[in-house]
């Protein structure tokens, strides 16, 4: 992680058309930040320095079209630039998750614990399977114990 000062070094040392790695040499930083500043630098320049913008959500269309674009050959800064995205690393990370899950991996995902299912839910929130269970293990614990309070019974009277 780089201080803003390194940060703000960095741009003017970028701006002077030094690269990444005499960048890293010069400022005495980590390798990986200074890359990924240099990868933030080409597609908004100075602006770099300014906070990232909000997260923003794009669809499936636009992820897709990008990615294919990609992988037609043309740069990840570019289409980054073109597409006033945060950095180019969010080109190269739908990429990589089109290659690994194809296109339904770029679908946008429900966000949170997956909801229950829907078929056998009452209103308490219990399902009826569960409810059923939950009265056979009482019924069955009722009758063991009349079960047994009965054959005490039964002792009781051939004592007598």
């Amino acid at each position: 992680m780089l201080s803003a000062e390194q940060r703000v070094a960095a741009i003017e040392l970028f701006d002077e058309g030094l690269g990444r790695t005499a960048v890293t040499t010069r400022l005495g930083v980590s390798r990986s930040a200074v890359n990924r500043l240099f990868d933030r630098w080409q597609v908004r320049g100075s602006a770099a320095l300014v906070s990232k913008p909000t997260k923003r959500s794009f669809s499936f269309e636009f992820k897709l079209g990008v990615v294919q674009r990609f992988l037609a050959g043309e740069t990840k800064a570019d289409l980054a630039r073109e597409f006033d995205l945060a950095s180019p690393k969010q080109v190269e990370t739908w990429a990589r998750i089109y290659r690994r899950e194809g296109e339904d991996g770029l679908r946008p995902k429900r966000r949170g614990r997956p909801p229950k299912p829907a078929d056998h839910q009452e209103p308490g929130g219990e399902s009826e399977l569960q409810a059923l269970r939950r009265e056979n293990e009482r019924l069955r614990a009722e009758n063991a114990y009349l079960g047994k309070l009965r054959a005490l019974r039964m002792s009781e009277q051939r004592r007598k």
